[in-house]
C-alpha cells in the first residue's frame, strides 16, 4: 500500500459544518454543477442540429454517429475520475472542481467557434470529437469531486437531503439546456437554429463558467483540518486495501445509469420523435418531465434521511426491473402530450429512488483519503461501460428494430444492481463518512448505510 501526506487546503473547516454553511456550500457547489452538466446535456439537446453541422449533407448514419461521438466521451470518465480524484484527495475538492469546470467551459467555447463540415470538411468532427473528449475527461472528475464535496460539506442528519442537490443541478442542466432549445424555438426559425442558434447553445455553457469559478473559489474545503498531516491514497491502494467497496460502487451504479441515460436521454428522444411535426410541444414535454424529475430529487434525499437509504434503492430496482420494457414500447405509441408527460413523468419518480442518494450512497463506501478516488473512478467505469452507451445502443437496435433485445438488456442491468441493493447494502449501519464527522477514526464495520 502506497500513500503520501499533504497539509489540509487552507479554509478546511475545523469540525461538522452547520446547517447554514452546508447551505451555503451546497449552493455554489451545486451552480458549479449546473453549469457543468448543462455542458454535457447540450449536446443530446442539440444532437439533430449538431448532425447536419458537423456531417455531409444526406448521410444516412448521421444521428447515430453523433449519438457515438457522445459515448466516445465515456471513455474519457475513468481516466478523468483517477486524475481529478487523486488532485482532489492530495489538494482538497475545491481545487480540482474549480479545474474542472474551466476545461469543461473551455471545450465548449471552442465547439461555438468551429467551423462546420461545410466550411473544413471532416476536421470539424475531429474538433466536436477532442473537444468532447476533453469534456468527458472533465465530466469524470466533476462527478466524484463534487459527490464527495457535497456529501462531506452536507450537516450530520441531512446529509441525503443535501447530497440530494448534486441531481438537482445534473438535472438542472438538462433542463437548461431544453430552455435554451425552446426559447430559440420560440424566437428563432428551425434554419437559424441549424446555421447559429446551436452555437449560442454551447456558448451560454462557456459564460456561465465565468461565474461559477468566482463561486467555486470562495467555498469551503469540506476536507476536516485536524491539525495533522493528511493521507492521500493511491490507485494501488484502493485496488488492495478497498477492492469490496470499490466493485460495490461500481454494481450500484450499472442498473442506476442504464436507467438514467434511458430514460432522461433516450425519453426525450423518443418525445422529439414522436411530435416531428410539433417540435414545440416535444420540447415542452420534455421541460416539464425533467422540472418534475429536478424538483423531487430533495425529498427522495430527506427521506433517504428519515429511513435510510436502502428502501429507495430497492424500490427503483424493482420498479425500474418491471416497468422499463413496458415503457420504451408504450412511450413511442403514445400520441397525447398529457399521456406522454404522464409516462415521463412516472418514470422520472421511479428514476428518483436512485438518483437522490446514489452521490451519499457511494461517498459513504471510502474514508477521506481515498472518497474521491473511488467514487469518481467506481461510477466513471460502469458509466462509460453502460450509462453513455446506453443512447447509442438505442439507437442501433431501432435502426435494426431489435428494440425488445435493448428493454432486456436495460432490464437485466438494473437487476443485476437490485441484487447488490438488496443482498450487500445494509441499512442505517455506521459509515466512514458519520465517523469523521464525528471526529472518530475507528473504520466501520460496515463501509455503506
Amino acid at each position: 500500500m502506497t500513500t503520501s501526506t499533504v497539509r489540509p487546503p487552507h479554509g478546511a473547516p475545523q469540525g461538522p459544518p452547520s446547517v447554514q454553511r452546508a447551505v451555503l456550500n451546497t449552493v455554489k457547489g451545486s451552480l458549479g454543477n449546473l453549469v457543468e452538466w448543462y455542458d454535457v446535456y447540450v449536446y443530446t439537446v442539440f444532437a439533430s442540429y449538431l448532425s447536419t453541422s458537423f456531417f455531409a449533407e444526406g448521410e444516412p448514419n448521421a444521428g447515430i454517429y453523433t449519438m457515438a461521438i457522445f459515448a466516445v466521451t465515456f471513455l474519457m470518465r475513468p481516466i478523468g475520475s483517477w486524475f481529478f480524484g487523486r488532485y482532489a484527495d492530495r489538494h482538497g475538492r475545491r481545487p480540482a472542481l474549480v479545474f474542472s469546470i474551466t476545461l469543461m467551459a473551455s471545450a465548449s467555447l471552442v465547439i461555438a467557434l468551429t467551423p462546420t463540415a461545410d466550411t473544413i470538411g471532416s476536421a470539424a468532427i475531429v474538433v466536436l470529437i477532442l473537444c468532447r473528449l476533453l469534456q468527458g475527461f472533465a465530466t469524470g472528475g466533476e462527478y466524484g469531486t463534487s459527490a464527495t464535496y457535497m456529501s462531506e460539506a452536507a450537516a450530520p442528519g441531512l446529509r441525503g437531503f443535501f447530497s440530494s442537490f448534486q441531481y438537482v443541478t445534473l438535472v438542472g442542466g438538462h433542463v437548461l439546456a431544453q430552455v435554451t432549445l425552446l426559447v430559440q424555438q420560440v424566437f428563432l426559425t428551425d434554419a437559424q437554429i441549424s446555421a447559429y442558434g446551436w452555437r449560442i447553445a454551447f456558448g451560454i455553457g462557456a459564460v456561465g463558467a465565468v461565474v461559477v469559478l468566482f463561486l467555486r473559489r470562495t467555498m469551503d474545503e469540506s476536507l476536516h483540518d485536524d491539525g495533522t498531516e493528511r493521507r492521500s491514497g493511491s490507485m494501488a491502494e484502493l485496488l488492495t486495501a478497498y477492492p469490496r467497496q470499490l466493485l460495490v460502487c461500481f454494481l450500484v451504479t450499472l442498473g442506476g445509469t442504464v436507467a438514467f441515460y434511458t430514460y432522461s436521454v433516450n425519453g426525450p428522444l423518443i418525445v422529439k420523435s414522436t411530435y416531428a411535426d410539433d417540435p414545440m410541444t416535444a420540447t415542452w414535454i420534455n421541460l416539464a418531465a425533467l422540472v418534475l424529475l429536478m424538483v423531487i430529487q430533495p425529498l427522495g434525499g430527506l427521506l433517504s434521511d428519515r429511513i435510510g437509504r436502502k428502501p429507495l434503492l430497492v424500490g427503483f430496482g424493482v420498479a425500474g426491473v418491471l416497468w422499463t420494457w413496458t415503457f420504451l414500447h408504450l412511450l413511442p405509441q403514445v400520441t397525447t402530450p398529457m399521456a406522454s408527460f404522464l409516462l415521463l413523468a412516472g418514470t422520472y419518480v421511479i428514476l428518483t429512488g436512485y438518483t437522490s442518494i446514489n452521490a451519499v450512497v457511494k461517498a459513504e463506501l471510502f474514508p477521506a483519503h481515498v472518497r474521491a478516488l473511488g467514487v469518481g473512478v467506481g461510477y466513471a467505469v460502469a458509466n462509460s461501460l453502460f450509462g453513455g452507451t446506453a443512447p447509442l445502443i438505442y439507437e442501433a437496435a431501432k435502426a435494426r428494430e431489435m428494440l425488445d433485445a435493448f428493454g432486456i438488456y436495460v432490464t437485466v442491468a438494473i437487476g443485476v444492481s437490485l441484487v447488490v441493493y438488496v443482498v450487500v447494502l445494509k441499512n442505517r449501519a455506521p459509515t466512514f463518512l458519520d465517523r469523521e464527522q464525528a471526529g472518530r477514526t475507528d473504520v466501520p464495520q460496515a463501509a455503506r448505510r
